[in-house]
């Protein structure tokens, strides 16, 4: 009886040609995926002007000077880097040399990333689990509201999220015919994960790893020469840059971002690193405040431990088929206990849920610097699992066990939709009773059993996907019709039609348009200099011209220093010091910096900002 069933919920190649749709229907289905998608992306983008300003003048400068897109720089005179490796800013920046600065060419890369992340997403899942599994995995992360959010903002985590995907779809085709070369693409792609946002990239290579080593039809040996080669390339197309940035003379490049030592590979390890796991040193100051900041602060992640991923601060950006995916994913492992140690359901199931339960379990328990956007990188493990799991035990509803994980997995995702949309209770709130009463009722039916006759079948089939992704959907549309900005932006409804979590402007906005009109008459190498990052942004994006953010995001960075600065000004190369920004950190100089300033130059007022012109 377990062999039959297993047959049954597995998707054998007979099966799949019996229950996916006609080929005919395939290709416009996914064409209508991706057009979807796009739509959702694109609508109403350029509303959230720069998005993340720190990240869109680096793009600025980035388009004004070679050097600073090679490094990252924040200023295109190339003074400090922003706090991140710089390949998100790389392909952004080419974007905008092509097509010109403005909000859209800063935004629409990450669309276009979010659209080709459903399509790469319904491709994996396809090779190992037929395409409507496929079609529902690119449509389930295209509708999670986190997804919504970062792939229409220009944070760093849209390009880490699609890279993670292609390392994915490269290890599922890597297992299939224990392929050294697709395992060693994985490994760049990770590696370039690595270039984009550090370590985060790490967090799937167990899972991938794990699957490998399980499932490619090889030799133990060969299984592990392989591995080793995908370490090996993960260590070249990560390690180049930290390299060229390691050899490059100081002097001539920039001070590296968030680092204590200009290294871009303490910055990785400290900083963005563990310091972000376990809230230790420089990675902890974020506006003054640690990361781990804890209780109800919803930017920072709230507090840490196993039910992170559904609380106030992540549960609504990607928790809402979260419960679905983990009882798929206990059933797909239970039922493939017994099949061929190169099963492709289970391979899949190990590199989707390894890549879950491994991201999860970091963001659950880290101490440090997190944030909710952070969770588009569980979105795509979440929809792929809950597409392989759902389609293999639908094809398995003839046996009650099947039928019974499927049931739970409907009636879980309903359940918790209510409870997430019952957060916001008064943004529609008819939903959530509709999607729990189908959810419950839908769950019902399939557990008794639904009658093979094909229009029922059809209806219960197409009453259950509407169950799991209706309140998904709701919110990833509210989501991405709203403008966003700020440094810690968050999905779902809001009231005056915008989201603004962090700040990210230095000044109100009246001040920095008529100092903006100041700076952008200026012909020196950078128009003005003022403390933070932050601030430095927002002058930049004002005025087209250069402006140094003195001790970098947090003001600890050491860049400039006095001496530096007092060179700077003494060689005429700054007009203009802008009174404000946030205050440096004792390594940082920009308090030394302002007090040498006002003692030695006059101030006066522009719009209501306090400046003091040093030529």
């Amino acid at each position: 009886m377990t062999t039959a069933l297993t047959s049954r919920v597995e998707p054998s190649p007979a099966k799949e040609s019996v229950e996916k749709p006609p080929e005919r229907w395939v290709r416009p289905a996914v064409f209508g995926l991706l057009a979807v998608t796009a739509l959702l992306y694109f609508w109403n983008l350029t509303a959230s002007g720069y998005g993340n300003s720190f990240y869109a003048a680096a793009v600025q400068s980035g388009t004004q000077d070679w050097k600073a897109w090679l490094f990252g720089s924040l200023d295109a005179g190339n003074v400090l880097t922003v706090d991140k490796p710089p390949a998100a800013l790389w392909v952004t920046t080419a974007f905008a040399r092509v097509f010109g600065f403005s909000s859209f060419t800063v935004l629409a890369p990450q669309a276009l990333m979010g659209v080709a992340s459903a399509g790469l997403l319904y491709l994996t899942v396809k090779r190992t689990s037929g395409p409507v599994a496929g079609l529902f995995a690119g449509a389930a992360l295209a509708a999670t509201p986190v997804a919504a959010l970062m792939f229409k903002f220009n944070n760093p985590d849209a390009l880490l999220t699609l890279l993670l995907i292609v390392a994915a779809y490269c290890t599922v085709r890597a297992i299939e015919k224990a392929s050294p070369r697709w395992l060693a693409f994985a490994g760049a792609a990770i590696g370039f994960g690595f270039l984009t946002k550090m370590m985060q990239a790490f967090l799937v290579l167990p899972a991938f790893g794990l699957a490998y080593l399980i499932a490619a039809p090889t030799s133990v040996r060969k299984r592990l020469l392989h591995l080793l080669g995908a370490v090996v390339s993960v260590l070249v197309s990560a390690g180049w840059f930290l390299a060229l940035v390691d050899l490059w003379p100081t002097d001539s490049r920039p001070y590296i971002g968030g680092s204590t030592d200009d290294s871009l590979l303490e910055l990785a390890l400290g900083y963005n690193g563990l310091g972000r796991i376990f809230g230790e040193g420089g990675g902890m100051m974020v506006g003054g405040t640690g990361g781990g900041m804890g209780g109800g602060n919803v930017g920072f992640g709230g507090e840490s431990g196993l039910t992170r991923m559904f609380g106030a601060s992540f549960g609504g950006e990607v928790s809402w088929l979260l419960p679905a995916a983990l009882i798929g994913l206990v059933a797909g492992l239970w039922f493939t206990r017994r099949a061929a140690r190169t099963d492709k359901t289970r391979a899949a199931l190990l590199v989707w849920g390894g890549w879950l339960l491994v991201t999860a379990l970091v963001f659950s328990y880290m101490s440090g610097i997190v944030h909710p956007y952070y969770a588009v990188a569980l979105a795509p493990s979440i929809a792929a699992v809950v597409a392989i799991s759902g389609t293999s035990l639908w094809r398995g509803r003839a046996h009650l066990g099947p039928r019974v994980f499927l049931s739970l997995m409907i009636a879980a995702s309903a359940v918790w939709a209510y409870i997430l949309l019952d957060r916001n209770a008064d943004w529609l709130p008819a939903l959530r009773w509709i999607v729990a009463g189908l959810g419950l009722v839908t769950a019902t039916v399939v557990l008794v059993g639904v009658p093979p006759l094909r229009r029922l079948v059809a209806v219960v089939a197409t009453v259950s996907v509407l169950t799991v992704g209706l309140a998904t959907t709701a919110y990833a549309v509210e989501t991405a019709i709203l403008a966003h900005s700020g440094s810690i932006p968050t999905s779902g409804p809001a009231t005056g039609g915008t989201r603004v979590m962090g700040g990210g402007m230095g000044m109100d906005e009246e001040a920095s348009s008529e100092l903006g009109a100041a700076l952008a008459a200026t012909t020196t190498k950078w128009a003005a200099a003022t403390s933070s990052s932050q601030s430095a942004a927002s002058l930049e994006l004002a005025s087209g011209k250069p402006v140094i953010g003195i001790g970098g995001w947090s003001g600890q960075d050491p860049a400039p220093t006095l001496a530096e600065f007092q060179q700077y000004v003494a060689n005429g190369d700054i007009a203009y010091y802008v009174e404000g920004g946030r205050g440096g950190g004792p390594g940082g100089g920009s308090n030394e910096i302002s007090e040498w300033v006002a003692a030695n130059f006059t101030a006066t007022t522009v719009g209501e900002q306090t400046v003091y012109r040093l030529l």
